[in-house]
């Protein structure tokens, strides 16, 4: 089962529409959903937490329906976009509030708390009013509080926004070592390169429409108008080039100084093949790379 399963999911905000028929499901581990600012991301996330509800279609999150289930509302966590937060409050008495709420008694909020503070490197600031936190540290913090109560399923709402590099490096690892402990995250952003540091898997959401879902790789391989581009530096390009003519998926190769601009149709049998012909040719090649080998090449093809 899928730990998300959205089909046909329409949601208007009065003649707005915010969800046109998303269709999609995302599975254990960590699943990027990534879009521009207003492609439907956060009303989607806003669906999942249960805090809104479908006008059509269906929505199954861990099993269960999510709107106004307080059941399911303690098998997840949240981190909101926003970083409206009571400044009065320090950071561990902040989570420990929210734990309380919860139904958790005043000793084990307390230890949770903190433990959730350490987590995210903020231990030495816990104490300190909310207040005085730069952003990256408040984001830090929604995340130790949406993870003090050990949810099965994360969201995360544009959670990198604001942070600083080192912030920032904590926050991944944190991220990434989830699902080692049986915790689902979905990850939203409009930060391509970001997300693409966290997973490979996506789902791509446009004008409220789930456009595709996958692995890049093979998203990126089904889109068979725009041919695969590969730059290669080498000594000798038009030698090398010579040789990649002969290549039936090569579908065109550009010269600029040393660099070679290669667009296959085929880039798993361009790779496999490109070893054996410089080897075989006796060619060096001192770089090599893929713009288009990237998450936001993808989205720019699909939407473009």
């Amino acid at each position: 089962m899928s730990v998300i399963e959205g089909e046909g999911l329409t949601k208007w905000y009065g003649e707005v529409l915010g969800l046109n028929r998303f269709t999609a499901s995302f599975d254990d581990g960590i699943t990027g959903l990534v879009g521009p600012n207003g492609a439907g991301k956060s009303t989607f996330l806003k669906l999942v937490i249960g805090q809104l509800i479908q006008d059509e279609g269906s929505l199954v999150v861990l099993g269960e329906k999510p709107f106004n289930n307080q059941r399911l509302m303690a098998r997840l966590g949240y981190c909101p976009e926003h970083n409206r937060l009571y400044d009065y409050m320090s950071g561990r008495r902040f989570v420990a509030t929210l734990l309380r709420l919860s139904g958790y008694n005043r000793e084990e909020a307390e230890r949770r708390a903190v433990e959730g503070m350490k987590l995210v490197d903020l231990q030495a600031d816990m104490d300190r009013p909310l207040g005085g936190y730069s952003k990256g540290m408040r984001q830090r913090t929604k995340l130790a509080q949406a993870l003090a109560h050990d949810p099965g399923l994360l969201i995360l709402d544009e959670p990198l926004n604001g942070t600083d590099p080192v912030g920032r490096a904590r926050m991944m690892e944190v991220i990434q070592g989830l699902p080692e402990q049986g915790v689902s995250v979905i990850v939203s952003s409009h930060i391509l390169h970001e997300v693409e540091r966290l997973t490979d898997r996506i789902v791509l959401i446009h004008r409220g429409k789930a456009i595709a879902s996958g692995l890049i790789r093979e998203i990126r391989r089904l889109i068979d108008d725009h041919p695969h581009t590969v730059r290669i530096g080498t000594p000798r390009p038009r030698s090398l080039a010579t040789e990649l003519a002969a290549q039936d998926h090569v579908a065109e190769i550009v010269f600029d100084g040393d660099m070679l601009t290669v667009r296959t149709r085929d880039p798993e049998a361009f790779y496999r093949e490109l070893p054996g012909i410089v080897v075989e040719a006796d060619i060096s090649v001192t770089s090599m790379e893929s713009p288009d080998d990237n998450l936001e090449a993808v989205f720019r093809y699909l939407v473009e």
